[in-house]
């Protein structure tokens, strides 16, 4: 273990002492007993209780231990319930079920919170601000309040001191995860560390609120021109690193089936209307809500979508466009081998991938998919199937797509409690059929071909006088060529004692043969010696043949 791992856990030994103590409470603390550091398994041992949960399946407790070691964990499990290629899509699912509650701070922490990032009295502020909050979450807290122009409002407020305690718990996180990736090879598959690294970037942009605030902008402005969907408008001057200040939304939460029921609205266009508006958001904008949870929809007066909650989100940038439009083009075509190769392009894939395999159960995923008719396709059914397969060869998939398909997913679902005759395919179509008319357009092949012009245009311009320059120095006898072998310097060196044992012995055989003088004995003095070096020479070489073989097996 490296020095900077010990002194990272060491910093938050009581925080890790609490940490293996639930763990062991739920019975998930089994891969611990493979750290061969004395004074961690010690404080296991004193901070464990000995009670198991039984009645609990393995993903209940994974999500029991997130939510009983707070806010920070809580967001890591959120953020692991989009990574189904990575997880599964059973505890995605699970983990789909965590509510980020917590405690609210006093409101006279929020006042001064608020104060402070504006350096104004509260009131001077606002016309009114509700003491009790709406809701408290993992990272902030929600209250009501009035503007001096009688606009309501809701005020996100960051919890006073946890910046320092999310901080740290992503130190540990990542402490635990260079645990798990030395000593747990049944967690090596799940890329502890690099997942751990992807979820600490993400957890602190989420300690500035203006990336919150950017994001409800970009939205309004992406759907200014739609009077069917709504979000919520943000107070600029009101808005800071700690608090957003945003319009409140007065409607039905999507997970309030009696509201709903009671509305009196079209369920079935509103999901339609939900449905349309995210994929406007992923084929038009390449920028999405990546959270479509119940309780971050609204039905509002006039069967209007209204959308809060934009912290988490996704985008798509030309690259992945261009992989999704080839996967549609391979789908559609019912080309396995190309779907395959585009697989194995866009994810990362083990050494040991059979290639064959593969190809076989991405054709199989094909013909039972592609003969469906619009109707009777279930997006959410294919989308998770080829997860698991994905899953099956142990391939990872880039963090955004593998996002996009999650959002797809949750969508489908909140989309299916609205109106059980919902079909995301039938909306998908529309879209799809675009895509790969604009993927074969005369236009886009024009825009492809000029780029490649330019990179053309680019290379002839400077190859002449790259050639010019590598002849002048060919004549003036300065031309070097530098070349690099990784990793060859011991094959190389075995090569060479190879050919030398090969040479010393068959050149001593040959003096011993002959009877070369001086002899003793009548045998060759240099023929014998030279035979017996060669055959030393040549068992070391084996031994050490045999001896990186075995290095190789324990690193697989």
């Amino acid at each position: 273990m490296r020095l900077r791992t010990l002194v990272r856990i060491d910093k938050s030994a009581r925080r890790l002492a609490e940490i293996f103590a639930v763990l062991a409470k739920y019975g998930l603390g089994d891969w611990l007993s493979g750290i061969d550091y004395d004074w961690l398994r010690g404080l296991l041992k004193r901070s464990a209780d000995g009670a198991v949960i039984p009645d609990l399946t393995t993903n209940e407790r994974i999500r029991s231990v997130l939510t009983e070691l707070g806010p920070g964990f809580i967001k890591l499990g959120q953020i692991l319930s989009t990574r189904p290629d990575l997880i599964g899509p059973d505890l995605t699912d699970e983990l789909g079920k965590l509510q980020s509650n917590a405690p609210a701070d006093p409101f006279d922490r929020v006042r001064a919170a608020v104060e402070a990032e504006f350096g104004r009295p509260l009131g001077e502020l606002f016309a009114s601000f509700d003491e009790a909050p709406i809701a408290s979450a993992s990272i902030g807290q929600v209250h009501g309040a009035t503007l001096a122009d009688g606009l309501e409002v809701v005020v996100k407020v960051m919890h006073d001191g946890i910046e320092a305690s999310l901080r740290r718990d992503l130190d540990l996180l990542v402490g635990i995860a260079e645990l798990a990736d030395t000593h747990a090879p049944q967690l090596r598959r799940y890329q502890p560390l690099a997942t751990a690294r992807d979820i600490e970037r993400t957890l602190l942009r989420e300690l500035d609120f203006a990336h919150e605030r950017r994001h409800l902008e970009k939205f309004a402005e992406n759907f200014a021109g739609d009077p069917h969907v709504r979000f919520p408008e943000v107070r600029p001057e009101l808005c800071g690193q700690r608090v957003l200040t945003m319009e409140r939304f007065r409607g039905v939460p999507v997970n309030d089936g009696a509201g709903l029921r009671a509305s009196g609205e079209d369920l079935s266009a509103f999901a339609g209307r939900g449905g349309r508006m995210y994929l406007d958001m992923i084929f038009r904008d390449g920028f999405y809500h990546a959270d479509p949870h119940p309780g971050n929809l609204f039905l509002l007066a006039g069967g209007v979508v209204g959308v809060i909650d934009c912290g988490m989100v996704g985008q798509i940038d030309e690259d992945l466009r261009q992989d999704i439009e080839e996967m549609l083009m391979a789908a559609v075509a019912n080309d396995s081998r190309v779907f395959t190769d585009l697989v194995m392009r866009i994810g990362r894939t083990p050494p040991e991938l059979d290639e064959d395999a593969l190809r076989a159960e991405i054709e199989s995923f094909l013909n039972d998919y592609t003969a469906q008719s619009i109707a009777e396709f279930d997006v959410s059914g294919a989308l998770q199937r080829m997860f698991s397969a994905f899953r099956e060869f142990r391939i990872v998939l880039p963090r955004n797509f593998a996002m996009l398909v999650k959002t797809l997913i949750l969508l489908d679902g909140t989309a299916k409690r609205l109106s059980p005759d919902f079909s995301l395919a039938a909306l998908i179509a529309p879209y799809c059929r675009r895509t790969l008319h604009r993927r074969l357009a005369p236009r886009r092949l024009f825009a492809d071909l000029h780029r490649g012009y330019r990179d053309w245009r680019r290379l002839a311009g400077e190859l002449p006088r790259d050639l010019a320059d590598i002849l002048t120095r060919f004549r003036k006898g300065t031309l070097e060529v530098h070349m690099e072998h990784r990793r060859l310097e011991s094959t190389v060196d075995r090569l060479v004692m190879g050919l030398l044992t090969s040479a010393m012995f068959l050149g001593s055989a040959m003096m011993w043969s002959m009877a070369a003088p001086p002899l003793v004995f009548g045998v060759s003095l240099f023929g014998a010696v030279g035979f017996a070096v060669s055959v030393v020479m040549g068992a070391r070489l084996i031994f050490s043949v045999r001896r990186a073989h075995r290095g190789k097996g324990r690193r697989r």
